[in-house]
């Protein structure tokens, strides 16, 4: 496989999220019983939290996590701060995350690879999830898409057209990801591996350059969670040849799922999740998911992250650990068998 720098050079972009009015945090807080909850978790706790998040503006987990920092500002903390660290598929942000005191203070918003995996997919992994990532919550989950621009004949309308046009054409037949070992990256593997392609997969520092690259005809295919395919969807300039859930999405019942073309062995959904450092203690991480549990529940946050083709989520501590060890034990044996590796 090619790969690519997964670096930007660029400085972190970090946006502060302030507290609004009163009003305008008595509607994020939803009900008096929520107001409580938060009111005594918040009174342990300090007046900014940053967010640390593994993509760039734009990208997925900044849509993510903004969504879930503004309604947090005035609930959780006072001030709340999304400092985005992409590049090396979130292993950028993880090490900004060992550096940063267990005070609740840092959280970390990254997809669930992060923890589940990466270990599988990387002989040197710069950190231990088990030992430096503290599960806190749940936030979102997605499908993904499979998509082809315009480097990609009009007549190709789905998966397998898809891939006899890039049997007949391996000089054009690269796909685009948001970074090695990315869920994307995992599918698209699974696709093109299993028929026989010979392929080429191109890694970006994020959802948003692979997008520019798609729409701009250097890449034939991308793999992205759903929401961020749907704009260009609208105005022709891809086409979304299936999904990765097991049902058809609600957001483009048209398409048909990847299961439905052949594919069952490729029915996943990418999901993000928080984390806070090493040595964080219960109680804090404990407070942590149940202020996000109430923010996930309300109508301005669910609605923000459907009209990104995401649906809300959220869970205990404990919850999200079991989540982790199940993807682990579902996912590493094929990573194995499919010989895929971060660092090839």
């Amino acid at each position: 496989m090619t790969t690519s720098p997964l670096t930007n050079g660029r400085m972190p972009r970090r946006r502060v999220l302030m507290a609004g009015a009163a009003a305008a945090t008595a509607a994020v807080c939803g009900s008096a019983a929520l107001g409580q909850t938060t009111s005594s978790a918040s009174s342990a706790k300090q007046e900014r939290l940053r967010i640390l998040c593994t993509g760039p503006a734009g990208s997925v987990p900044d849509i993510v996590a903004r969504a879930f920092g503004e309604a947090l500002a005035g609930v959780f903390a006072q001030q709340v701060v999304v400092d985005n660290r992409p590049g090396a598929a979130g292993q950028i942000a993880v090490q900004a995350l060992k550096s940063a005191p267990p005070d609740g203070a840092t959280w970390l918003l990254g997809q669930g690879a992060i923890a589940s995996l990466y270990p599988t997919l990387y002989a040197k992994l710069g950190y231990d999830p088990a030992r430096d990532l503290v599960p806190v919550s749940l936030a979102a989950e997605m499908n993904l898409g499979v998509a082809v621009g315009k480097a990609v004949p009009a007549e190709v309308a789905d998966t397998r057209m898809l891939v006899e046009w890039m049997r007949r054409h391996p000089g054009e037949a690269n796909a685009a990801s948001p970074g090695t070992g990315t869920l994307p990256h995992i599918l698209e593997v699974m696709l093109f591996d299993q028929a026989g392609l010979d392929w080429r997969h191109v890694p970006y520092p994020g959802g948003p350059p692979a997008m520019a690259a798609l729409l701009g005809g250097q890449v034939a295919v991308l793999v992205l969670p759903e929401g961020l395919l749907l704009p260009q969807l609208a105005s022709g300039r891809l086409r979304l040849l299936g999904t990765s859930g097991r049902e058809r999405s609600r957001f483009s019942p048209a398409v048909p799922t990847l299961a439905e073309q052949g594919h069952a062995r490729s029915v996943m959904r990418e999901w993000f999740a928080f984390f806070a450092p090493a040595g964080t203690p219960a109680r804090i991480t404990e407070q942590a998911s149940e202020a996000i549990g109430h923010v996930a529940a309300s109508a301005g946050l669910a609605r923000r992250l459907e009209d990104a083709a995401m649906t809300a989520a959220q869970s205990s501590p404990a919850q999200l650990a079991a989540k982790i060890e199940d993807d682990r034990r579902a996912w590493a044996p094929l990573l194995v068998d499919a010989g895929i590796r971060g660092d090839a």
